[in-house]
């Protein structure tokens, strides 16, 4: 049986990467009971207008380089999504690793610290499912130099940091996010409007397991009340193992677009997860992938359509 959620109700929450794709909805849901806190950069001023029009209160800090001595130190939970792929080694290790560190040290007296991993950690191994006690290696080189090895290096800090400082945590292998923020599904459907083409790896089918926003989001609770010490690794995807070339299949099925896949080994290769210890431990995800490509195409692009 999964693990029962913790209820995140008038609980002081942290969250970093708060303007992302993935983890700006989670906050706007997040401060409807919540209080919560949006570490990022802030940039741009519209980011830190949409995240106070959530209800989230914006705290500016750049993780690489800052200070953190004017963060709370009071949260109950700490969510860490922020994620920097700049292609300096010393930067992003600062920014992705070090950071995680010194995030933890300042919040060690938190109930849980979750921290958002990647599927990109594991060995490359063609279509063979991976678990968590597969090799890890630097599966994403071929478009991100960092990527990899930035997310295998914060996962070993937070491994640390839980037992140096006895704060329970989790270590979500994430695969393929979406939703109506966006997401990889998305940018593809950008490409087909623009008509480029979108890169295959010859490994076929190019299989990951995509998880919408919904499940993520609902998931959330249950990942924080499996944060132990030493931190719990677990991997996150939705529970329907589909490829590039059927989601790319259905867009154009949906807006009558069609797909110009080009194969070639400078693309990224198919990273499916065996999502066992997931099922056992959050339970599983309960979007259809193609209800939620469908919901993120009317949410985003109504007018492609083809019954607009």
């Amino acid at each position: 049986m999964p693990t029962a959620p913790v209820t995140l109700e008038k609980e002081k929450i942290l969250i970093t990467g708060p303007t992302s794709q993935v983890a700006f909805p989670l906050a706007r849901e997040l401060a409807r009971h919540n209080d919560v806190y949006g570490l990022a950069r802030f940039s741009k001023d519209e980011d830190r207008a949409r995240l106070e029009q959530a209800g989230v209160t914006p705290l500016k800090a750049d993780l690489a380089e800052d200070s953190l001595d004017g963060i709370p130190d009071d949260f109950d939970y700490v969510l860490n999504f922020a994620v920097v792929k700049t292609g300096n080694f010393d930067h992003d290790l600062a920014a992705n690793a070090e950071s995680v560190g010194r995030l933890m040290y300042r919040c060690r007296n938190a109930k849980a610290f979750f921290h958002c991993s990647s599927a990109a950690v594991y060995e490359y191994a063609g279509n063979k499912p991976l678990a968590e006690t597969d090799p890890l290696g630097d599966n994403h080189r071929v478009l991100f130099p960092t990527y990899s090895i930035c997310k295998i290096a914060a996962e070993t800090m937070v491994r640390f940091g839980a037992r140096q400082w006895n704060l329970p945590s989790t270590i979500a292998r994430f695969s393929v996010p979406y939703g109506n923020n966006g997401g990889w599904p998305w940018f593809h459907l950008m490409m087909m409007q623009a008509g480029q083409p979108i890169t295959l790896h010859p490994d076929r089918p190019n299989t990951y397991n995509p998880i919408h926003e919904d499940d993520y989001m609902a998931q959330i609770p249950a990942m924080l009340a499996i944060a132990e010490v030493p931190a719990t690794v677990v991997n996150w995807g939705g529970h329907e193992a589909v490829s590039v070339e059927q989601w790319c299949e259905y867009l154009g099925e949906l807006t009558g677009l069609e797909p110009k896949l080009e194969v070639t080994r400078d693309t990224l290769g198919p990273v499916p997860l065996d999502l066992t210890r997931m099922h056992e431990l959050v339970g599983e995800t309960r979007v259809d992938w193609r209800d939620g490509i469908r919901r993120m195409v009317e949410a985003l692009n109504p007018e492609l359509l083809r019954d607009a």
